[in-house]
């Protein structure tokens, strides 16, 4: 199993960007589809990103789709996340996800600890 820890996440203004970054154990991360969730108290955690292995596709959810961008540097056992034009809405803790099967299976994947990314208006 892959170890994730995430990074980067702090309280930040309306507009302002984050960036968050997910290091990966392990020399086999590039076989890993990577993914972002988020959750916030009382919800269901929600899909935010995800990225292929080599990085060459890239999937959203509609609320974050023209601000997220999410990347991946396989020499470096790293997933990104860039976040920008952020909203209150968007406040919350934000988890690292991996799959050695599909994007689709990731929520039975590998998790993080989750790192707290808070808004304020």
């Amino acid at each position: 199993q892959v170890q994730l820890v995430e990074s980067g996440g702090g309280l930040v203004q309306a507009g302002d960007s984050l960036r968050l970054s997910c290091a990966a154990s392990g020399r086999t991360f590039s076989s890993y589809n990577m993914g972002w969730f988020r959750q916030t108290p009382g919800k269901e955690r929600e899909f935010v990103a995800a990225i292929s292995k080599s990085g060459g596709s890239t999937y959203y959810a509609d609320s974050v789709k023209g601000r997220f961008t999410i990347s991946r540097d396989n020499a470096k056992n790293t997933v990104y996340l860039q976040m920008n034009s952020l909203k209150p809405e968007d406040t919350a803790v934000y988890y690292c996800a991996a799959t050695l099967g599909p994007i689709s299976t990731m929520t039975s994947g590998s998790w993080g600890q989750g790192t707290q990314v808070t808004v304020s208006s």
